[in-house]
């Protein structure tokens, strides 16, 4: 596997309205900020923010603007009704990867977690941007980096215009 681009961005986004109200502590963002960063990117947040699919958006879009090679959610994925992840990040995709959602849910199923695929996260990219939602919990967001972990040097590469290797 390719070794992740030079001066790769990440940001990461925590969708959550008891962390947002300080009700508990964002562990799952924190984790995978920290994460993403043992990979080699330079790592912008945790932002929290709640379920409200508006306010996600546009984290996204001014992620997007911005350039950032990788936008990674935590939370607002499962079956709740205040759970619209999914619904806002479509609003920004340009173009859907659901093999990335897939192998999460996946993943997380095969090794023991059955509730993995309750997981409606999806992924994909807009303009030179990786989207990709992960499960509110840090089981859910190591499920997420074990898989992600490998490809994304990869990934970066592409969107910015590298050849297939």
């Amino acid at each position: 596997m390719s070794e992740l681009p030079p001066g790769a961005r990440a940001l990461v986004l925590t969708a959550s309205n008891r962390a947002y109200a300080g009700i508990y502590d964002d562990r799952s963002g924190r984790a995978l900020a920290e994460g993403l960063a043992a990979l080699g990117f330079a790592v912008e947040g945790p932002h929290v923010r709640p379920d409200d699919p508006d306010e996600l958006e546009a984290v996204m879009r001014a992620a997007v603007d911005l350039g950032v090679d990788v936008v990674v959610t935590t939370g607002g994925t499962g079956l709740s009704p205040s759970d619209v992840t999914p619904e806002a990040t479509r609003r920004v995709l340009e173009r859907e990867a659901p093999g990335l959602a897939d192998a999460v849910r996946r993943y997380g199923a095969d090794n023991g977690v059955p509730t993995a695929v309750l997981s409606r996260g999806v992924a994909g990219t807009a303009a030179r941007t990786l989207i990709v939602n992960l499960p509110g919990s840090t089981g859910g967001v190591k499920d997420g980096l074990a898989v992600l972990g490998p490809l994304l040097p990869h990934v970066v590469s592409q969107l910015r215009g590298g050849d297939h290797v």
